[in-house]
């Protein structure tokens, strides 16, 4: 039977493959072309070219190259990302996994489920959560004596990064977890037989082996805080001012607020390319890890 399914030929495997090939092509391909070829014409959201639209070729690159919130808008993507996904997310994200591995059982699971519940709730209950907490009249405020202090008006930037690490470390918990428990145990004693202490241990050995683990999960986290728009736009708008405004904020202003559909969907187009490197990553990674496992 075995030998049956191996030696299965290659246009079986393409005809069981073709209708997820179609799905894909027509739910996900088709629009994302569609996006990108309107990102060169001159579509609005109302007026004369909302119906009759046409290709302007490289028109809406130039601009582009010659928008200075655009640039502002790529830089705050860039510290949102980096600041709560690739360091933010990661290292809280380790430091659970390692107390979840070392606690007692009580403290296990009562850690857990609170970290895991903050990863599940929708990205609307996150934003009002935090909107709640650092707002003037909110929590932070009263803790810190005043009921006029607003956290999120003055440190915007950074609030918006630690909602967004709060929502996603619970995410970043799990696969950690499963990358400590991979790790050999044999490993670990050799090391401290050795005389390394825990601390030399964990960055010697622990983090080498992990590696992979830890890579998959920063170029994850980095797609799932790339796309997080609900949770800025909800707590902050993209303000105050442009403080907050990465860009899907801005290709949401400027296609929905401001009616060029045109240009906001070439911003979009530069998000799927940014997200698109990141997955590629993504799947280089993991196919040399089961490369170097097997």
């Amino acid at each position: 039977m075995k030998g049956d399914v191996a030696e299965r030929p290659d246009g079986v495997a393409f005809l069981l493959l073709l209708p997820t090939a179609i799905l894909l092509l027509g739910l996900f391909v088709g629009p994302v072309l569609y996006a990108f070829y309107l990102g060169l014409t001159n579509i609005a959201l109302m007026g004369p070219t909302a119906r009759h639209f046409h290709f302007t070729g490289m028109a809406n690159l130039h601009r582009l190259a010659r928008d200075s919130l655009f640039w502002e808008s790529l830089k705050l993507t860039a510290i949102f990302v980096a600041a709560s996904a690739i360091v933010g997310v990661t290292v809280v994200g380790m430091a659970l996994a390692v107390l979840i591995q070392h606690a007692v059982a009580w403290l296990r699971a009562a850690v857990g489920a609170i970290v895991v519940v903050a990863w599940m709730l929708p990205p609307l209950t996150a934003a009002l959560i935090w909107y709640a907490f650092s707002t003037s009249g909110g929590t932070l405020s009263l803790l810190g004596g005043s009921s006029r202090l607003d956290v999120l008006d003055s440190f915007p930037m950074t609030v918006v990064c630690l909602a967004n690490i709060w929502a996603t470390a619970g995410f970043s918990m799990l696969v950690l977890s499963a990358g400590l428990r991979s790790v050999p145990t044999e490993v670990l004693e050799a090391g401290r037989m050795e005389g390394a202490s825990r601390w030399r241990v964990f960055c010697f050995l622990t983090l080498p082996i992990m590696k992979p683990t830890i890579v998959t999960n920063i170029l994850l986290v980095t797609l799932l805080s790339l796309g997080n728009f609900s949770l800025i736009y909800i707590m902050t708008g993209g303000g105050p001012g442009n403080a907050t405004d990465i860009l899907p904020i801005y290709s949401y202003q400027q296609a929905l607020v401001f009616g060029k559909l045109g240009y906001g969907a070439l911003l979009g187009d530069v998000v799927v390319i940014i997200a698109t490197i990141f997955a590629y990553l993504y799947v280089r990674m993991s196919r040399t890890t089961r490369m170097a496992a097997a």
